[in-house]
């Protein structure tokens, strides 16, 4: 310091000196008055006033501390500061690399290191006095809410490495712009306008935003251009981002959607077939929300819609080549012009009446020709047809499949209730499981798979619904022909109990046919009940056809011979009951005749 001040009282006489000396220029050097000098008249005051305000020029240089100093020179290698007015340092320009703009004449914080150095000169550090003072700038401005300038230093995980004020703040990816950024490292070396979003005073992190500043700055220029917008209104942007259900479009900082239906009159599967990233586009504004700061876009209605275009003399019944563009389950869309399109329900793709699925027919890109079926200009939409190309398979069906007629169907589909057969393509009829076997099943696939090929009879018609009536076991001889022959009502046959339900037993009888008897039915003669396995004689009580059933009992086997016997009993019984009474009315009159004639002899005396 005594240096410094030394040095600064040299400087100060030197140029007292040369003041005087100016002062008596006019004055030979012989004459000028040593005296008066000395004393401060030649100033006009006194000496120790002129010495005061020239010390008051001169700062106190005080080492480890903060002062303020000016920038008086600026190169590719150092910065001149002086502080004070008189004591100047040199600064590696490196340490202000933050702020590029740095010129001469800016007021900038620097750090006394030293004095003097070996060379005598001034020691300043303009980062140490950035850093003394920078966890305090950095509250203060997150408090205030101000923005800050940082100097993007490199890349790191996630984001990038921020100086400011001296402090390494992080930048997460996600902040460092509105739209996604695909290239990090054109922010390295930059210096960048942040706003300070997070502390962390425990840890000293600190967390900025350079996208919190555009977000403000567009959340205003969404406010004025929304301010200023009309539906219908035409505006020129950039696509901006593209996305599955849409393109955003940036209309000069404010960003606008348009959505994949109001890209093209045509059907697309994905925005970028119509448009590609920073492509610029006119657009119309079709609404706007100003409460939720939503801009809806549209593209295609700034060209004609291509119904205005459709030939106006396409009529019913005309015959159309388009391109299938989508399939869905109930039919597939035909574009027969760009921006055209035409449904082909699935039930007008063939004629069976079997509901089938668009994609057995058709598949996406196919060209087809189709007819036109029924034609809405008001509504743009359009009804076709392709199995009205092809020749009807139920015209004159009764001609070609009469009823009685036998013929070969593959089974296409098994139901519960029976199986759909198809005698040729669009011609099928039901076969119900009652006509499938004189047996009876419990489910068709009992006797049929899908694909087989049987042997049916037209039993039916049902024309306008364009439905058949099939029958199965028609074609074969009926068993119970044979089993009304082999087991009339009253014959006694063998069988055996195959098992015992709830009502009774099903019973099997020779030749694999089948008969019930109801549990009263089984009782044996010595009065057990007849189990599963058990080989005993029946009696065919009924034989029901309706349901193929034959009922049988084993008590009637033995009850009836019982019953046979005591009738005979009871007859026999009463004939000799009526033989004694004749016997004894014989007797009795005999006897009377007898006594009268006795009376008479009495009567007459004799």
């Amino acid at each position: 310091m005594e240096t410094i001040e030394n040095k600064a009282a040299a400087a100060a006489a030197e140029k007292e000196t040369k003041a005087a000396v100016k002062l008596n220029a006019s004055v030979a050097p012989e004459d000028f008055d040593w005296d008066a000098f000395e004393g401060g008249d030649i100033y006009g005051a006194d000496k120790s006033e002129i010495s005061a305000a020239y010390d008051n020029t001169l700062s106190k240089i005080v080492e480890s501390e903060v002062v303020e100093g000016e920038v008086t020179s600026v190169n590719k290698r150092e910065v001149v500061v002086t502080i004070g007015g008189k004591s100047e340092g040199v600064i590696p320009v490196s340490e202000f690399r933050y702020n590029p703009e740095l010129k001469v004449g800016d007021k900038v914080e620097v750090y006394v290191e030293s004095a003097e150095d070996k060379k005598g000169q001034l020691v300043l550090s303009h980062r140490k006095a950035r850093a003394l003072k920078s966890w305090d700038r950095v509250n203060e401005a997150f408090e205030k809410d101000e923005i800050v300038k940082g100097f993007v230093k490199t890349r790191t995980k996630g984001g990038m490495i921020v100086d400011i004020f001296g402090i390494e703040a992080f930048l997460p990816g996600s902040q460092i712009d509105i739209k996604p950024i695909r290239d990090y490292d054109q922010f390295v070396n930059q210096t960048i306008d942040f706003k300070i979003v997070k502390i962390n005073q425990d840890f000293r992190n600190v967390v900025v935003s350079h996208k919190a500043l555009l977000e403000a700055e567009q959340e205003q220029k969404r406010a004025e251009l929304i301010g200023k917008l009309e539906k219908g209104q035409v505006l020129e942007g950039v696509v901006k981002n593209i996305t599955n259900y849409g393109v955003f479009v940036d209309l000069g900082g404010v960003d606008g959607l348009i959505h994949i239906t109001d890209l093209s009159w045509g059907r697309i599967n994905h925005p970028e077939e119509v448009v590609s990233l920073d492509q610029k586009l006119k657009v119309v504004v079709l609404d706007f929300n100003e409460q939720q700061k939503r801009i809806a876009l549209g593209l295609k209605q700034l060209t004609p819609h291509p119904w205005d275009n459709l030939d106006p003399n396409l009529k019913v019944g005309d015959k159309v080549k388009g391109k299938v563009i989508l399939i869905a389950d109930y039919g597939a869309f035909i574009e027969i012009e760009p921006g055209v399109e035409g449904l082909v329900h699935v039930s007008e793709m063939s004629w069976s009446p079997r509901l089938h699925s668009a994609q057995d027919f058709l598949k996406v890109g196919d060209e087809v020709e189709a007819q036109v079926l029924s034609i809405d200009r008001d509504a743009r939409k359009i009804s076709l047809g392709l199995k009205q190309l092809t020749q009807n398979p139920w015209e004159n069906i009764r001609s070609k499949y009469p009823v009685g007629s036998q013929h070969k169907a593959t089974v296409r589909n098994i139901t519960n209730f029976g199986v759909f057969a198809e005698l040729e393509d669009g011609v099928e009829g039901l076969v119900h499981i009652s006509d499938l076997s004189w047996n009876k099943i419990k489910h068709p696939s009992e006797l049929v798979s899908a694909g087989d090929v049987i042997d049916v009879q037209i039993l039916d018609f049902d024309e306008p619904n364009h439905k058949l009536s099939l029958g199965h076991k028609q074609l074969t001889p009926n068993p119970w022909d044979e089993i009304e022959a082999k087991y009339p009502v009253g014959a006694t046959v063998e069988g055996t109990i195959a098992s015992i339900t709830d009502k009774g037993a099903n019973i099997t009888l020779e030749g694999d046919a089948e008969g019930f008897a109801f549990t009263r039915e089984l009782v044996k003669e010595d009065g057990k009940q007849a189990v599963a396995g058990e080989t005993l004689q029946f009696r065919v009580v009924e034989l029901r056809r309706s349901i193929r059933r034959i009922l049988l009992s084993h008590l009637r086997t033995y009850a009836e011979v019982k019953e046979k016997a005591a009738a005979a009993e009871v007859e026999n019984t009463k004939k000799a009951v009526k033989k004694v009474n004749a016997n004894v009315e014989k007797t009795t009159l005999g006897d009377i005749d007898a006594l009268a004639a006795l009376k008479e002899k009495f009567a007459k005396g004799e």
